[in-house]
């Protein structure tokens, strides 16, 4: 009866191959970039103003640190490092849970309620008082803000092909190296309000900029974009056309995939278990500890070269600005050659080399060198990030597992975030030898983990290859090769 089951819901939900390949023949290449390029406008600047707002509201523990949070709330030690890292305990262990939700109802409607509940938490931290409080507001952060990034990303996943998506998600992500530009620019100007209403001008950073994204939260969920299959802004030729030409991405050119599959209990476990996100948490791990740490250090490090305050937040606008662009450039050439490990190890290399020099330059000696380093260390952080959460993307199948594995691999590399917020210890500056060491060491870790990933799954590319229809077709039936996801011998990994 199951199997009955599986086969009518198979039949009924998914047309032919020769019926997709019918609704690639009834566009021509024109009108197929033309309905591309409505999802692009609808779907990508609306979901990377949405991570600029995330990841200013998520970073701005730094810039108000340095416009005196810790000398008014009276932090001493690692006072401050304890802020910053008891936020990334929420917000990593539940973005599993959060994507599952994700495949349960509306992402719309999900997203706009996890908006308005950090942008009310993020208001509130302008007033809290002591230390004590600043632990509890950044634990509640961590809780609204934990399922976004990971419900994002895999929002891009289900409406565009393998090849295409990073294009687009590197415009989403590149806002994460804009954040830090306009962080910088917002808390140069609001710091300045110094003393209106009473209020200390690290105060007035939190509070507009939570305000603006409670308001921003009531109008997302009439503008986000759930899925193809319920999209307003297609008609219903293109709404097929936009899922049949994803079902046929295989890599193989021979069997399909499904983004249409409920969510249970053995693609959770899937998702959870794959080694493939297992080793890429290494990768992963290459940015998030160096950004989290980094990031939240960028302006110290500034001031400490004998800048005011008021420079040393200005002078972060073009450091990230630059990461942006070699961001944008190392994403798309990574599409356009159907390439990811060579520039997720183009990154890793960047980073080394950047870190290699911050570790060696005598500080606070030359400090026209130390600023020049910090393009490249930046640069080399951003860059593998995108090609590395695409890796991961491209190999999981069905969108089940998909969603699932994306947010381990997100849950586990900010679990880092734990440990690049408590490297750079303030009785180092302006040396900083634990943290600059600790990321060059994830680095060189990342380098070699991607070199295993690319020949273990080159590798079992070529054993699928030498399978024939035959084989296949006497082991396995057309439900059991949809189900298979990524470990159908119809699928083929990206390398």
């Amino acid at each position: 009866m199951e199997a009955l089951e599986k086969n009518d819901l198979f039949e009924k939900e998914r047309p032919s191959i020769e019926q997709a390949e019918n609704y690639q023949v009834s566009f021509t290449p024109e009108e197929q970039k033309r309905i591309l390029r409505k999802v692009d406008w609808r779907l990508v600047p609306l979901l990377s103003f949405l991570y600029l707002v995330s990841f200013i509201d998520r970073g701005n523990l730094g810039n108000a640190k340095v416009a005196g949070l810790g000398k008014d709330l009276h932090l001493s030690g690692t006072q401050y490092n304890i802020a910053v890292t008891l936020f990334f305990i929420p917000y990593s262990l539940l973005e599993v849970p959060s994507n599952v939700i994700l495949k349960l109802t509306r992402p719309s409607i999900w997203i706009s309620l996890m908006m308005f509940s950090w942008g009310l938490v993020i208001t509130l931290t302008g007033i809290v008082q002591n230390f004590s409080g600043l632990l509890a507001i950044r634990i509640f952060l961590g809780v609204a803000e934990a399922g976004f990034f990971p419900a994002a990303t895999y929002l891009l996943t289900v409406w565009y092909t393998r090849y295409e998506v990073q294009s687009r998600m590197v415009f989403f992500y590149a806002a994460v190296s804009l954040a830090g530009a306009f962080s910088g620019l917002l808390a140069f100007g609001i710091q300045k309000m110094d003393g209106v209403a009473g209020l200390q001008g690290w105060r007035w950073i939190f509070i507009l900029e939570g305000i603006f994204t409670v308001f921003l939260s009531f109008f997302i969920w009439s503008l986000l974009p759930d899925s193809p299959n319920t999209a307003p802004f297609l008609t219903t030729e293109e709404r097929e056309f936009i899922v049949l030409r994803l079902e046929q991405d295989t890599g193989s050119g021979r069997g399909r995939v499904t983004n249409n599959d409920k969510v249970n209990k053995r693609q959770v476990i899937a998702g959870l278990t794959d080694w493939k996100v297992w080793a890429a948490v290494f990768m992963y791990w290459a940015t998030s500890i160096s950004s989290y740490g980094f990031t939240y250090t960028v302006p110290t490090v500034i001031l400490e070269l004998g800048y005011t305050a008021a420079d040393a937040q200005l002078l972060t606008v073009p450091i990230y600005v630059v990461a942006m662009i070699f961001t944008v450039i190392n994403a798309m050439v990574s599409d356009h050659y159907r390439q990811r490990t060579p520039f997720i190890l183009l990154g890793v290399s960047v980073g080394i080399a950047g870190f290699t020099a911050l570790l060696a330059i005598p500080h606070p000696q030359l400090p026209g060198l130390t600023y020049g380093m910090l393009f490249l260390a930046t640069s080399g952080i951003y860059m593998s990030l995108v090609p590395t959460l695409c890796f991961v993307a491209n190999n999981l199948a069905p969108s089940s597992k998909r969603a699932v594995g994306m947010a381990h691999l997100i849950c586990m590399g900010n679990l880092g975030g734990i440990a690049g917020s408590n490297i750079f210890l303030a009785q180092e500056a302006p040396h900083y030898w634990t943290g600059y060491g600790f990321i060059l060491g994830i680095d060189c870790m990342a380098f070699v983990t991607c070199l295993i990933l690319r020949y273990a799954l080159k590798r079992i590319n070529a054993q699928r290859d030498q399978m024939t229809e035959e084989d296949i077709r006497e082991k396995y039936g057309d439900v059991d090769l949809l189900e298979l996801g990524d470990r159908s011998p119809y699928f083929r990994y990206t390398l």
